[in-house]
């Protein structure tokens, strides 16, 4: 592993968004007075690293001039929660932000990737600041990411994490010329395919006419390529609505609007 740098960014969340997070803080009985939040930034640099003239480079690109954490002084009471991309994967802020500074000329670097620091204080009472117990923060913690594409860490987290390559898992096989459509039910549950059951028996019929199985990468990919976020089956689907043919489909209506207003962007 090459060196991994930090930087601390600027604060991010706006009152409305700040009253947000302690509106729902609140409807929870979490005893939070206020909450800050600050970007972080951590570089993971070739093995030359980065000289004194890339550094101050990265440092201007990087500043917005709005305050930054390091400027901010976290009082002993208060709770720092730090929230990054998700372990194990490459963020698309992430591949954004190094093309970017690759093409202004900073050299020595292989990935930069952006994640937050939340300042937590605590309501006080009459015997000074309320202690947080675990669920308390367990719920805190909720509120402030999203588990599908971030990850909480503490206040020692240096950034190595975010940068370990791991190495690629053997391909599986799936045995649906042996067991037949349980075998597809089941590597759609555990994979979390998605797949419809026309979908499923689709697969079957043409794995079986191929005589072999598929295997994960191949589940996936057709997931994936028939997903609605791909397809837009339901997007672009014929409705009838209460025995009433409908003349627009749902993207049609989205369309509707450009057509009425096409020189507005």
């Amino acid at each position: 592993m090459n060196s991994i740098l930090h930087f601390s960014g600027s604060s991010f969340l706006s009152s409305f968004r700040r009253e947000r997070l302690l509106q729902r803080f609140n409807e929870l009985n979490l005893p939070v007075a206020n909450v800050q939040g600050f970007y972080e930034y951590y570089v993971w640099t070739s093995e030359s690293g980065l000289d004194a003239g890339n550094t101050e480079k990265l440092h201007a690109l990087l500043d917005d001039g709005r305050p930054r954490l390091d400027s901010v002084q976290v009082a002993n009471n208060e709770l720092s929660l730090g929230v990054v991309p998700r372990i194990g994967t490459v963020s698309p802020w992430a591949s954004k932000a190094t093309d970017i500074a690759k093409n202004c000329g900073i050299e020595g670097i292989r990935r930069i990737e952006r994640g937050v620091r939340y300042i937590i204080t605590p309501q006080r009472g009459l015997l000074g600041s309320k202690a947080l117990d675990e669920e308390q923060l367990r719920l805190i913690a909720n509120e402030l990411h999203d588990r599908m594409t971030e990850t909480v860490v503490d206040v020692n987290f240096n950034g190595g994490e975010l940068f370990q390559e791991l190495s690629g898992k053997p391909m599986r096989f799936v045995d649906i010329l042996g067991r037949g459509q349980v075998a597809l039910e089941e590597a759609n549950q555990s994979m979390g395919l998605a797949l419809s059951e026309d979908e499923i028996e689709y697969l079957l019929e043409a794995f079986n006419q191929l005589d072999r199985n598929p295997n994960d990468v191949e589940l996936m990919m057709f997931a994936q390529a028939n997903s609605e976020h791909c397809r837009h089956k339901i997007f672009n689907a014929q409705w009838v609505i209460d025995g009433q043919a409908q003349n627009k489909t749902l993207f049609g209506m989205i369309r509707e609007t450009h057509a009425a207003q096409p020189e507005k962007p």
